[in-house]
């Protein structure tokens, strides 16, 4: 037995390796021990950090302080190197109003927006360095309550106005700019629904940096006047104030797109603004009969009206003859002829044959096509020798001049132009570019004798 006994006893090396494996192993509860000591040093470093910073920075302070006298930091300072910087976006210039959905969105000048950056604290622009990332948006025309308002970027962002369910985006085109040296001009942009909508009534275009590309610096928003926005089946049928000669005749008061007297127009190739004066010129008569009764002696004063207000060019159109040279203006209201070598302007008209210039006219709009077209204004200084002009008109007349074939015909008392004589010359002062009014004649079928028509202001294109 005793043996036995001995057999079964492990050697001594195999039992003090046994004995140092047992002991490697930790048990559970040292292993929470050494975690909790090693969190409790953590937290105390934590919050033993920023007492020792401060304590070092206040010493340090005050030994600068004792070695340096004139060494502050005031307060204010400490504040105000905590406060970022401020900036403001802002558009250059104001809108082009009326706005209409679909239609190009422009400055007063017809240009495109652009937006500059300055600085409130001195309110000039800014250079800033860094380029910016704008994003271009739409917000409600009551915001800001007021023009001089400080708003938040949350309140801002409260004020966005996003289109309508099922409608395309509010604002489509180039609303994503890049901007460099504190300036940027916008690309084309439209707003592609009206704002008849919203409470309102009224859109703002605004701009505003894009979140995280200024940090440490503060950018407000920059934003235009309030302004109402109108479908664009509202452009389509305006009239214009004042009417050009190549509008259609439809953009005349009373004349509605695609109604009765526009038809009735068309159907007599009259078509445009200027075939309607001409006609109203030539013939007001047949003018009126082909619009009919429908058009009462109400409607033709207000529609003949807004048609006289229309801007002439300086265009004169030539017709020649054997014995004879008429010059007409673009509404065929004459304003110069040679008969039989004799030259007839102005007030001279009147001792005209009436019905034989009636005539002439007549031929010329018949042939209107084919007339010789020229520029009625010369287009630059006219100077003039004293023995042309002095003894006929005196010092400092003012007069309205028009030139032919290299000669100078005065007409008519006007307002912006002078000849000017003294002992050498008689110069035409400042340039003849425009002149106002050169009476023309209106030999009109419905007057009982020859007219003066009504002046208009000449512009040489």
């Amino acid at each position: 037995m005793t043996g036995k006994r001995f057999a079964d006893r492990p050697e001594p090396d195999e039992y003090w390796q046994n004995e140092r494996r047992r002991r490697a192993r930790p048990s559970l509860a040292s292993a929470i021990g050494e975690v909790v000591k090693m969190n409790f040093v953590q937290n105390f470093c934590t919050v033993l950090e920023p007492m020792l910073r401060r304590v070092v920075s206040e010493e340090v302070e005050n030994g600068l302080q004792r070695i340096i006298p004139s060494y502050t930091r005031s307060n204010s300072l400490r504040i105000k190197a905590l406060v970022p910087t401020t900036m403001q976006l802002k558009f250059r210039k104001p809108l082009t109003l009326p706005i209409f959905t679909g239609t190009k969105i422009l400055d007063e000048d017809g240009d495109h927006l652009e937006i500059y950056l300055v600085d409130p604290d001195n309110h000039h622009g800014s250079s800033f360095s860094c380029a910016l990332k704008l994003q271009i948006l739409v917000v409600d025309g009551d915001f800001p309550s007021t023009s001089n308002a400080i708003w938040t970027s949350e309140e801002f962002e409260k004020n966005i106005v996003k289109e309508r369910r099922g409608k395309r985006p509010l604002l489509a085109g180039d609303v994503s700019v890049t901007m460099r040296e504190g300036v940027v001009s916008l690309g084309d942009i439209e707003l592609t629904d009206n704002s008849s909508w919203i409470r309102s009534r009224k859109f703002r275009i605004a701009a505003r940096v894009v979140q995280g590309s200024t940090p440490g610096v503060v950018v407000r928003e920059a934003m235009t006047e309030a302004f109402v926005v109108k479908d664009h089946r509202g452009e389509l049928y305006k009239k214009h104030h004042p009417p050009m000669l190549e509008d259609d005749v439809w953009r005349l008061e009373k004349i509605g797109k695609d109604g009765a007297f526009h038809k009735k127009l068309a159907s007599n190739k009259i078509k445009t603004v200027q075939d309607f004066l001409k006609l109203s010129v030539v013939n007001e008569s047949k003018l009126r009969n082909i619009l009919g009764i429908g058009m009462s002696d109400k409607m033709w004063e207000v529609t003949i009206r807004h048609a006289r207000t229309c801007v002439l060019v300086s265009k004169l159109y030539i017709s020649r003859g054997p014995n004879h040279t008429i010059f007409l203006n673009s509404i065929c209201q004459v304003v110069k002829a040679v008969i039989n070598g004799e030259t007839f302007a102005g007030k001279d008209f009147a001792t005209i044959n009436k019905a034989y210039i009636q005539k002439l006219i007549g031929q010329a709009y018949q042939n209107w096509d084919t007339l010789e077209v020229v520029d009625g204004l010369p287009n630059n200084t006219l100077r003039l020798t004293q023995g042309d002009m002095v003894d006929q008109y005196p010092s400092n007349h003012i007069m309205t001049a028009t030139m032919y074939d290299g000669r100078v015909f005065p007409t008519s008392p006007a307002t912006n132009l002078a000849f000017v004589s003294n002992r050498d010359h008689v110069g035409l002062v400042g340039s003849a570019l425009f002149f106002e009014p050169v009476e023309a004649y209106n030999f009109s079928e419905s007057s009982s004798e020859g007219e003066l028509a009504a002046p208009h202001k000449f512009i040489t294109h």
